[in-house]
This record gives C-alpha cells, sequence and structure tokens, in this order.
C-alpha cells in the first residue's frame, strides 16, 4: 500500500458514508491523497458480523471495476481470488447447451471475489477511521455538520470539509438533496423480481462448468447461475412478480421447473428446490438516476446513492468503481479544489451513468429472449467479423462497456452509429447474393 502524502496546511477531513463496496474504495482514494477520512457505516463490521444483513446478487468485476483497483493497488489480490468467466452458456429447454464468448480470447469478467478487500485495505491507512453502527440522521452543507445515531441510543456530531454519499439506493444522505430546488429524480421498480437458490458441489467439484455465465432465457422470464469460490452455484430467477405469487405448494414448484428448467432439477435436487423457493419472498429491483451528483463543494454521491441500476449488465459496481477513479482524475484536473471538483464531476459522470442504467434494462430482454434468437446469434457472428477486420472502426457494444473505459454514453452513440453500418454491410451482402443468383438463372 502506498503511503499517503503528507500537506503543509490543515488535512481536510472526507467523510464518506457507507461501508460497502464503493465506499471503501473511496475511503482508500481519499486516503491515498492524504485526506483525514471518517468511513461512517450504519451496520456492525460485515468482516465479524455471525449474520450479514442485506441483499446481494452475484458480482461481475470487469475492466472499468479492475483499473480503479489497480490504482489503489488492489487489482492483483482480488482478481486472484476471483473465478474468471469466459462466456455466457445457454441452456435450451431441450437441454442443449451452447456457449457464446464475451469478446476475444483474453477478455473475461471475474466473479465471486472476496468483497471486503476494500474495506480491509481502507483501514490499513494510518489516517483513515472507522465507525460501525453509525447510522446518519442529518447533515448541513453549509457548516459540513453530521449527526448519527448509536445503537445504544446516544447521538454523535462530527464536522467534515467534504461528505461524500456511498450509502446504496436508499441513501441517507440523498435525502438532503429531496429538499432543495433543482434537483431531478426518479426511481423505477421494474414489474420483475428475483429469488436466489443455491445448486450444491456435487462429489466435491463444481455441478456445471465453472467459467460461465449460466442462462436459461425463457422469453418473458429467465434463471441464470453463476460460480461460488466453495464450488456451489447461486442461480437467480428473474421472473415477473405475477408468476412469482402463482406458485404456492412445493409440487408447483417442480412442476414449473419440469417445465422450464428440467436440466437444473437434478443439479439443485428436488427437496432444495422446495425448501429454497419458499425461504424468501421474490426481492425487488430499483433503478435510481438523479442529477446533479453534488451540492457546492460540500456533498457529491457515487455508486448506487447517484445511479442505482438493476443487474443484467453486471455494471452497477464496475460503474461505482469507475466513479471512484473519474473523481479522481478530476481531482488531479483542478487540484484538489472542491468548488471545481464536484460540479466537473457532475457534469462527466451523469450521462454515462444515465446510459448505462438504461442499457443495463435493455441487456435484459436480451438476455431472457434475444440469445433465443437464431436472428441475434447471426448479428453476434457479423459484429465480430466486423470487428477483426475493423477492430478501430467497429466494437460491440459489450466489449466498449464490459472490457474498456469508453465513456457509456459515447457507447451508446457508437453503437447506434455501428447499427447503421452493420446494416449497410447486410444490404450490400444481400444485393450480391441476389445479383449473383440472378446471374446463375439466366
Amino acid at each position: 500500500m502506498e503511503k499517503s502524502t503528507s500537506r503543509q496546511s490543515r488535512k481536510k477531513v472526507v467523510a464518506v458514508v457507507g461501508g460497502g463496496l464503493v465506499g471503501a474504495l473511496n475511503a482508500c482514494f481519499f486516503a491515498k491523497r492524504g485526506f483525514d477520512v471518517e468511513l461512517f457505516e450504519s451496520r456492525e463490521d460485515i468482516r465479524r458480523a455471525k449474520i450479514v444483513k442485506g441483499r446481494s446478487i452475484n458480482l461481475a468485476l470487469s475492466h472499468r471495476g479492475r483499473q480503479a483497483l489497480k490504482h489503489v493497488g488492489l487489482e492483483e489480490k482480488i482478481v486472484a481470488k476471483g473465478i474468471p468467466m469466459h462466456a455466457r452458456m445457454i441452456h435450451s429447454l431441450n437441454g442443449k447447451q451452447s456457449p457464446i464468448p464475451y469478446g476475444r480470447k483474453g477478455q473475461v469478467s471475474l466473479t465471486n471475489f472476496c468483497n471486503i478487500f476494500p474495506l480491509t485495505a481502507a483501514e490499513t491507512y494510518p489516517n483513515t477511521k472507522m465507525n460501525f453502527d453509525h447510522k446518519l440522521q442529518d447533515w448541513n452543507a453549509e457548516t459540513g455538520l453530521m449527526t448519527f445515531a448509536r445503537l445504544d441510543g446516544s447521538k454523535e456530531q462530527v464536522k467534515t470539509d467534504l461528505i461524500v454519499g456511498c450509502d446504496g439506493a436508499f441513501s441517507a444522505v440523498r435525502k438532503q438533496f429531496l429538499r432543495r430546488s433543482r434537483f431531478d429524480y426518479s426511481q423505477t421498480y421494474i414489474p420483475h423480481g428475483y429469488m436466489e437458490l443455491t445448486m450444491l458441489p456435487i462429489n466435491g467439484e463444481f455441478a456445471m462448468k465453472p467459467n460461465y455465465l449460466h442462462i436459461w432465457p425463457r422469453n418473458t422470464f429467465m434463471m441464470i447461475a453463476l460460480p461460488n469460490l466453495d464450488k456451489t452455484f447461486t442461480c437467480t430467477l428473474f421472473m415477473p412478480f405475477e408468476d412469482f405469487e402463482k406458485i404456492t405448494t412445493g409440487d408447483e414448484v417442480i412442476e414449473f421447473f419440469q417445465k422450464y428448467f428440467p436440466d437444473t432439477i437434478p443439479l439443485i435436487g428436488a427437496d432444495t428446490l422446495q425448501r429454497d423457493y419458499f425461504r424468501l419472498p421474490a426481492q425487488a429491483m430499483v433503478s435510481v438516476k438523479c442529477n446533479p451528483y453534488h451540492i457546492g463543494d460540500a456533498c457529491v454521491l457515487m455508486g448506487d446513492a447517484a445511479h442505482a441500476v438493476v443487474p443484467f449488465y453486471g455494471q452497477g459496481m464496475n460503474a461505482g468503481f469507475e466513479d471512484c477513479i473519474v473523481f479522481d482524475e478530476i481531482m488531479d484536473q483542478f487540484n484538489e479544489d472542491f468548488s471545481a471538483v464536484l460540479p466537473e464531476y457532475t457534469r462527466v459522470r451523469v450521462p454515462d451513468d444515465h446510459a448505462i442504467a438504461d442499457l443495463a434494462m435493455y441487456n435484459y430482454i436480451e438476455m431472457r429472449a434475444h440469445v433465443n434468437s437464431k436472428w441475434f446469434l447471426f448479428r453476434k457472428y457479423v459484429d465480430n467479423i466486423l470487428y477483426f477486420f475493423m477492430p478501430k472502426t467497429i466494437i460491440p457494444l459489450y466489449t466498449m462497456v464490459t472490457f474498456t473505459r469508453t465513456r457509456y454514453h459515447e457507447a451508446v452513440k457508437r453503437w447506434h452509429w455501428q447499427n447503421k453500418i452493420r446494416l449497410l454491410v447486410l444490404g450490400s451482402v444481400l444485393n450480391c447474393l441476389i445479383c449473383l443468383c440472378w446471374r446463375l438463372l439466366l
């Protein structure tokens, strides 16, 4: 870990609210710059908790997240603990399995790395203080005064120079933004929920090939499975809430899986399926957009607090990690002047985060429906051919999003342009074939 740089003037105090992945990584970035960092988390320390409260869908780490981790010396440690995923594995109703590579050889995502590493790394900086069981009640943008509630009923006040809200989709920090004029905010719950099921190892080994994102696309719903370090798979069923509610008995669970996911029953086990399905109700998924991300030079939002996204592009955590490095780059650009850095961060980041939120919504349709289409597979084939021959001109959308740091909104613009190019190419090929057939007939 690099030592923090010293400052001749009084060190500014940065309060990071939220001890999750983005908050902990942010603490590392600020501590590395030499700020006095106070990290506040409403829950107990998850590294010592017997039961970790909260929900999670398996996390996928790709290029954007890795670049942020690399900046604070964490990439190699975390990548070493992850499971590489080379492709999607599509499971048809008849049991056939068909891999669809993510990109070129060597382009892989990682899943199920140890997510406590950023928290432990932040703690190693001598200028960082960890504050668990501190629930934010109120804060003042003009004075920098923050009020926290403790488990014993007491209150604690802290004065800071900058508040960084990394406290999730239902952010307590963001509530203060809602009291101000000209703050745009929207949240959208999609009509689909999710439920997690566990596929245990068979004879001590993974029940399926581990280096894939397994997908069972069924048009209006789907199930995915990602490998865990203990050789289990976490299977996540995404489906309209009304369909979840139709299944009320163990027999109906088996009947449903027999109809739509028959190959998973012997892998998960009928008894396990019947038990796990009713363990928890289906959980909701929300997409959050807001603008601006800052108030003056006093507060800034990052991660899900600024842009919660549905999980279908595997970019929620990566976008949050990229927030950290983008902010850090702007800090260099404006010599750590918060009055200039914060508005520039909003200007740069809002269009990108809104773009990935929309892409995540779109990708759900692709994952549950389009991957079954021969036209989709043909399009992917054409994209890869064009990418091979024109790698600087034609880059598949998934490659731009997952394996580069191309700005999200620029990737979307380029994708729309490339769609036009692809149609022109396909049209030209079709015309050539028609002309060739016509000549053969003459």
